[in-house]
């Protein structure tokens, strides 16, 4: 059975998402939040989330979003947020680009060597 109506891609990531693709998203799961997996009901805040986040590298097409409540959506995006910035960290360490601390960790140094004599 092929598809009656192509998928829904923005032009760039900050296009809105037209009601008729958050409908057919909410319809393609059931009306299910994907996160938490509780009905969304009538009156509920829902959003349609990317699944890849697009900080993550994911596209701003029906194909990446699904549906999910407002509040679980808030935990998620903090950890998208969270996973792309280990993944900057870590990559400006190999490049050498990541800032040196300003200030060293002082300790309390070495004791001064005693001087051995060859004669005892």
């Amino acid at each position: 059975m092929s598809r009656s109506v192509p998928i829904w891609i923005g032009k760039t990531d900050d296009t809105a998402i037209p009601p008729r693709v958050r409908l057919r998203i909410f319809e393609r799961y059931g009306g299910i939040c994907q996160l938490t997996g509780r009905k969304i009901r009538p009156g509920d805040s829902w959003q349609a989330d990317h699944r890849i986040a697009l900080i993550n590298g994911g596209t701003n097409s029906e194909d990446n979003l699904w549906p999910v409540l407002a509040e679980a959506h808030k935990g998620k995006t903090r950890e998208d947020v969270a996973v792309k910035s280990k993944v900057a960290r870590v990559r400006a360490k190999f490049l050498g680009t990541y800032p040196k601390t300003k200030r060293p960790l002082k300790g309390r140094g070495f004791e001064p060597s005693r001087k051995v004599s060859n004669h005892e």
